[in-house]
């Protein structure tokens, strides 16, 4: 995809999505709770196709620094629910879509780690940056402007507006500033409490009154006809059909849960001189960028409901997060990718996208 900076101001945008809007918010501490609109004049995507959401500027409210419960005392989520998981050390902590349906974006610190879980619900991408920038840490809002139906968050610390998908910031002082990304792992409820007993989870006591686990945009994501702003569509699948997408510049390489069946369950491939090691089954799909020695290793899949993933020809076992468990490599990890779960339609309106053949 090639961009370029259009010099336009933004006037009124008229389409809206009034539904997440319809209960009360608290304003930011020192942000104003009416703001102008957004008059910066530079965007590196077309500003006419920036629309506005409906709930204005902080209308969905972030979090910053939320509670938590541990998994056993967890009650308001079905085996069914998506979570995103992040690990650092022995800090596992879970960001059910539930929540981040109705807030989109949370702000954490995990030990040494600052984290912005942001999530999309009208693309279904969970994808995690690093609120360090530039040396300064900062916190991420939701500006209730949407690219290719896709969430813009905004730093609280220079007011920049990002695009979540891209990973960048598209208008303001750090326009052009790449998002550094860390790793979430997305799967189901009951996936997630068995892999992770002792882990904590994101709790409904948010400071906001919402009905969690109710999702704000009815039949939305499973219905593959309906969208509620406009974007491009590509029919090699349907539309909402979950994905995990690997990115690199402007291209994309999308793996579907179904190249994942009859026993199938990693897949050796290269991607734009890259080489990945792909893993899934009916719960999950995760990535590892294979590098230096570790490439020549060959994997077994041996997950049976625990954290353990995959054990290699020297008998290591790694995790879903790509972390080697027991064995020679102990505390080593598998390269992270650049990579997120969403919905098919959102990734070929950003990238180039090459879809997985088996």
């Amino acid at each position: 995809m090639k961009k370029k900076i259009f010099t336009l101001v933004c006037a009124g945008l008229l389409i809206s999505c009034s539904t997440s809007s319809t209960q009360e918010s608290t304003p930011i501490e020192g942000q104003d709770s009416n703001p102008p609109p957004v008059t910066s004049v530079e965007w590196s995507i077309p500003i006419s196709e920036v629309l506005d959401g409906g709930p204005g500027k902080d209308g969905i409210p972030a979090l910053i620094n939320p509670n938590f419960s541990p998994v056993q005392n967890i009650n308001y989520l079905r085996d069914t629910d998506l979570v995103l998981g992040i690990k650092n050390g022995d800090d596992v902590r879970a960001y059910p879509h539930p929540i981040l349906d109705w807030h989109e974006i949370v702000n954490d610190n995990l030990g040494d780690i600052s984290v912005a879980i942001t999530y999309c619900p009208l693309t279904g991408t969970g994808i995690g940056w690093n609120r360090i920038i530039k040396g300064n840490e900062t916190t991420f809002g939701v500006s209730g402007l949407l690219y290719n139906t896709n969430l813009i968050p905004y730093d609280r610390e220079t007011d920049s507006n990002w695009s979540q998908i891209l990973n960048e910031s598209v208008n303001g002082e750090l326009l052009g500033e790449k998002a550094d990304l860390i790793k979430l792992f997305e799967t189901d409820w009951r996936t997630w409490k068995s892999l992770f007993p002792n882990s904590q989870v994101l709790s409904i006591n948010t400071g906001f009154s919402r009905t969690y686990g109710i999702y704000p945009y009815g039949d939305y994501n499973t219905n593959n006809d309906r969208f509620l702003f406009p974007v491009p569509k590509d029919g090699r699948l349907p539309s909402k059909q979950r994905v995990h997408a690997i990115v690199d510049g402007t291209d994309a390489k999308a793996y579907k849960f179904f190249d994942f069946e009859n026993g199938n369950s990693i897949i050796r491939d290269t991607f734009k001189g890259k080489e990945y090691i792909i893993v899934g089954n009916p719960n999950f799909i995760v990535s590892f960028e294979m590098m230096g020695e570790l490439a020549a290793l060959d994997f077994e899949y041996v997950h049976n409901g625990s954290e353990a993933l995959l054990q290699d020809n020297e008998g290591t076992v790694w995790n879903v997060f790509g972390e080697a468990i027991s064995g020679p490599r102990q505390g080593q990890s598998l390269g992270d990718s650049p990579a997120f779960m969403g919905m098919w339609f959102s990734i070929p309106a950003f990238y180039t996208t090459e879809l997985y053949q088996n």
